[in-house]
């Protein structure tokens, strides 16, 4: 999606912020707009465990320290990065060859080659590899290399996305196999064939990259790129108002007050990102298929729309948004106050006294936790607790960090986020599926439906269209029976910048925490805009 103003138009949000001068991460007052004109810093809500490809770390693309066989451009098409041109497939679907892209090196100076990526995929898929997304991989039967230029993969199943799976960023075999893949030090000094060399990393406040002069698609015009992580959205607005920062993506009702301010420009940015409470199947309220179905029609959707988002996205029925050629039509649940009582009457949970249910002496109360700092989770989270007193639910909330969130998970609820543009197994399959309950932040609910694993496999198995329609129509239809999570919304993503570069584009969005996502996608193609009197 190219991306444009809309002046006057609501914001939402995704956990980024972008756009400083290198030396703001140290020194908060210094104003973005006397930053050297080769220098950008995106600010970030969040930052990653590990910068290590093999443990997981970009692999829906745009790494910028990596490349993967192949990339995503503008309009979410897939377009060659080291391969040489999109995969040869075979009739069967089940053998994608690749011939790669000749005279590239890593940023040590060391040649990329076919072993590279036969090493880093096997790898990702080695037991002992601590990669949470390995499952995404799972149709890969074997991946060899033919010479120094050509990879082939073979498949055990027709996986009819695989070629999107090849973003995937290739890791050097000569630096990360000489150590622990899953605590070595190419964990967090990773090195790459990507636009941008990491110089530094001081977790908690930022990452620091430098243009690497010597990469294939030519060197970036922006030397110097910082990602500050600033997690607390009052924060990131602050320091975007005092000049700190160049540029923010923050939440509708503090990006709302930025809009009179004629040195910025806001981009808007379409999402697959939803927001969504999981119900733990080992919670005795969250657990029990009654309460689900209640809370599912007790919650008013497009109000948390009309007022947390200001209009800036869509009621979301399930991972997959109303407007994908995935979803399945007449799987919207309206707001029903009235009915979601009948069907807590008619499961036996009774209101008490203060109005909150019981049954069997177990009283209709669960906690929900959000993230500390992050406003647009709390305001869901508020809205959602708000909805369910009204059916006479009692839901808690309650802010944390992940290590103070995640041992939680098994009984406590959490207002989540997920979503990924592309093709349905991306989300379905780790949401849903039985085998990877308690998996990390896969299948955070614990959700088990053996109709919903089987279609979640006979999606994936196969390349025929209409049979992968009816498959995901399955768990759709599955959510509305059973729904293991609220879904809340879909959001779109506004970003606001200063109008100092030229080149910014946005794409379609998945839920992402900041590294790749936003403005910043195409940070190396970025020019410095000329004349500029501010820069």
């Amino acid at each position: 999606m190219t991306a444009r103003s809309i002046r006057g138009m609501a914001a939402a949000t995704l956990a980024t912020t972008l756009a400083i001068t290198a030396a703001a991460c140290s020194a908060p007052g210094s104003a973005g707009s006397k930053a050297a004109k080769d220098s950008a810093v995106v600010g970030i809500a969040y930052e990653p465990d590990s910068l290590s490809p093999l443990l997981g770390y970009g692999k829906d693309g745009n790494s910028k320290i990596f490349d993967g066989l192949l990339t995503f451009d503008g309009a979410m098409k897939l377009r060659p990065a080291l391969a040489a041109a999109l995969p040869e497939v075979s009739a069967d679907g089940l053998t994608y060859t690749y011939k790669l892209r000749k005279g590239v090196t890593f940023s040590d100076g060391q040649p990329f080659s076919a072993e590279d990526v036969v090493f880093t995929y096997r790898t990702i898929l080695d037991k002992k590899t601590n990669n949470p997304s390995k499952t995404e991989l799972d149709a890969v039967k074997a991946v060899e290399a033919k010479g120094d230029d050509t990879v082939v993969f073979t498949l055990k199943y027709p996986y009819a996305p695989f070629a999107e799976r090849t973003v995937l960023p290739i890791a050097p075999q000569h630096i990360a196999a000489k150590q622990d893949v899953n605590t070595g030090p190419f964990t967090t000094a990773p090195v790459g064939t990507g636009p941008y060399i990491l110089t530094n990393w001081s977790r908690g406040e930022k990452l620091s990259f430098k243009a690497n002069p010597h990469y294939w698609g030519g060197a970036p015009k922006v030397k110097k790129f910082t990602m500050a992580i600033i997690k607390d959205d009052d924060v990131r607005a602050t320091r975007l108002r005092s000049g700190d920062l160049d540029g923010a993506i923050l939440p509708p009702n503090l990006a709302s007050g930025f809009r009179s301010d004629t040195s910025k420009k806001t981009y808007e940015a379409m999402s697959f990102d939803y927001r969504t409470v999981t119900l733990p199947t080992h919670n005795k309220v969250s657990g029990d298929t009654a309460v689900r179905r209640a809370l599912d029609i007790a919650v008013d959707r497009q109000t948390m729309v009309d007022k947390i988002l200001e209009g800036a996205g869509k009621p979301a029925y399930g991972p997959v948004p109303t407007g994908s050629e995935w979803f399945t039509k007449g799987t919207e649940r309206g707001h029903d106050l009235a009915a979601a009582k009948k069907i807590l009457d008619a499961a036996g949970w009774k209101p008490g006294k203060d109005g909150i249910r019981e049954k069997n002496g177990v009283r209709a109360t669960f906690p929900l936790w959000y993230l500390s700092g992050d406003k647009l989770r709390q305001d869901h989270a508020l809205a959602y607790a708000s909805d369910a007193k009204k059916a006479g639910i009692d839901i808690r909330t309650q802010a944390g960090t992940w290590e103070v969130i995640e041992p939680r998970m098994k009984t406590d609820a959490v207002l989540a986020g997920g979503g990924a543009p592309g093709d349905p197994d991306f989300d379905q399959y780790t949401l849903l599926n039985s085998a990877l309950a308690g998996d990390g932040f896969n299948n955070m609910a614990w959700y088990a439906d053996p109709a919903v694993d089987k279609a979640l496999d006979a999606g994936r198995r196969t390349n025929d269209k209409t049979a992968r329609k009816a498959a995901y129509d399955t768990v759709q239809r599955a959510l509305v029976k059973n729904p293991g999570y609220t879904f809340l919304t879909h959001i779109d993503h506004v970003y606001v910048v200063a109008d100092s570069w030229d080149g910014l584009t946005t794409q379609v969005e998945p839920h992402d925490h900041g590294l790749a996502s936003g403005p910043w996608w195409n940070v190396e193609d970025w020019t410095p805009r000329q004349g500029d009197p501010g820069k």
